[in-house]
């Protein structure tokens, strides 16, 4: 069996609609480098399996630091930054600076280099409100 790493080129015409976009990301001149794991075959063939071992959300709601959570409402992951964010502030005392800021119309990929939809407006003044 060949294995594939990155993002699978030529793009079949039935992929889903999250695959397209990181193909027109990655497999472009708009994201494409020569080391990236996404653009090519990949600088490392070493997998993450270990990370499946570690659960990620466990302690989440001890992060005293501020977080703020950007998804597009298109985003295939965006059902990962809503379980973020409801791990770090469950049964937490450190919420006042947790922020989970959903894109109306954003895929996962736009909120990379389209600029008229990342929320400049936002992340600033999180980031005035919260690094003092």
């Amino acid at each position: 069996m060949k294995k594939i790493f990155g993002v699978i080129d030529p793009l079949p015409e039935n992929s889903p609609e999250f695959l397209q976009g990181y193909h027109s990301y990655y497999k472009t001149p708009r994201g494409y480098h020569k080391r990236s794991l996404n653009s090519n075959n990949g600088w490392s063939k070493q997998t993450n399996t270990s990370m499946m071992n570690v659960r990620l959300f466990h302690y989440a709601n001890e992060i005293r630091t501020a977080v703020m959570l950007v998804h597009g409402d298109k985003a295939h992951s965006l059902y990962m930054g809503k379980d973020a964010y409801s791990n770090m502030i469950k049964d937490s005392k450190y919420t006042v600076n947790k922020e989970l800021v959903i894109i109306p119309g954003a895929t996962h990929t736009d909120l990379y280099d389209q600029k008229n939809v990342i929320p400049f407006d936002k992340i600033e003044k999180f980031l005035k409100d919260n690094l003092k």
